[in-house]
């Protein structure tokens, strides 16, 4: 019997991206290559690829225009890349992406300390990189980080996140993108938000992005889901965080998102799988996984059909 969580979303994996921003170890171009192959493989249908941030400020992005030309233009259509400025997008189309988030903080204070200017001027911006994803056939997301609490001002007005919702100079973009950066957000207060931009913004694709930084990263998923959100963001084993936000710690684990929201692709052994790419990864970058479902997938309840089987699973028979 399935159990799927309705209404449905899409996940969007997000762990080459906001997963590495914390990561003491980098990972090379052709590791992030298959790590994108074998998402798109086993069903996964959007995935955050990079960053065009300073890789001086942010190394583990330093070569994602190198992974984003190695791939096929069918596997980038699939592909998002974090973008804050104009240039940002014109140089990322060149390597042939189309799919871009361009991120401000509805917080001035984080707008300062993540892309060093204030939030009206990223708006200011904002139309000429819409025009330049226009230009290549493109799409680009409306991102706005901070838009339940910020570290250094605290508490986001839900009204300053509608304001920016319904600013003229975002007309053009395809999806906005609402941020719990530090994880502080409760159900209530993602439902009321996410109900609030549905409601009260111009329509598009919602996308939550949240962190387990208070251990509600799932619940808070849920809640989006239930409010109207239509893609949820998540990362491999809980990797991640923001460099430029104090007390932020990993994303909502991708794999405790599918397991709770079932999604018709997904089956026992797909999420075997999954677990097995996310522990792989996580060894090698010497980070802890923090993924719930993933660790009862290792668990002794061999009667539950989504406990993974002791012993290597042969990856092979899974495969075919």
């Amino acid at each position: 019997m399935s159990y799927s969580f309705t209404p449905a979303a899409t996940l969007r994996d997000v762990t080459l991206r906001d997963g590495l921003q914390l990561t003491g170890k980098l990972l090379d171009t052709e590791q992030k290559i298959a790590t994108v192959r074998e998402l798109l493989r086993l069903g996964v249908q959007e995935i955050e690829l990079g960053s065009m941030a300073r890789a001086d400020l942010v190394p583990p992005m330093a070569n994602t225009l190198a992974v984003a030309e190695a791939l096929t233009a069918e596997e980038l259509a699939h592909c998002w890349i974090w973008v804050a400025t104009p240039g940002h997008v014109a140089k990322a189309a060149k390597a042939g992406i189309t799919n871009f988030q361009y991120c401000l903080s509805v917080s001035d204070a984080h707008n300062q300390a993540n892309i060093s200017r204030s939030t009206e001027a990223s708006l200011e911006a904002l139309p000429e990189a819409i025009s330049y994803a226009q230009a290549v056939n493109g799409r680009i997301q409306l991102c706005l980080a901070t838009s339940f609490t910020c570290p250094f001002d605290g508490q986001v007005p839900e009204s300053r996140v509608l304001e920016i919702a319904n600013d003229p100079r975002a007309e053009g973009t395809c999806d906005i993108v609402i941020c719990d950066t530090l994880g502080q957000a409760v159900p209530a207060q993602v439902a009321s938000l996410i109900s609030n931009v549905r409601a009260n913004s111009p329509q598009r694709r919602i996308v939550f992005h949240g962190h387990d930084t208070w251990g509600l990263g799932v619940a808070n998923t849920l809640a989006a889901i239930a409010a109207g959100a239509d893609v949820v963001d998540g990362a491999l084993g809980g990797l991640g965080g923001c460099p430029f936000a104090p007390g932020a710690s990993g994303n909502t684990s991708s794999e405790d998102i599918l397991f709770a929201t079932r999604p018709q692709w997904l089956t026992p052994e797909r999420f075997g799988e999954l677990v097995q790419i996310s522990e792989a990864l996580l060894a090698q970058l010497g980070e802890p996984n923090r993924s719930k479902s993933a660790q009862g997938a290792r668990s002794k309840a061999k009667a539950f059909e989504w406990v993974i089987p002791s012993g290597p699973r042969a990856m092979d028979s899974a495969r075919s």
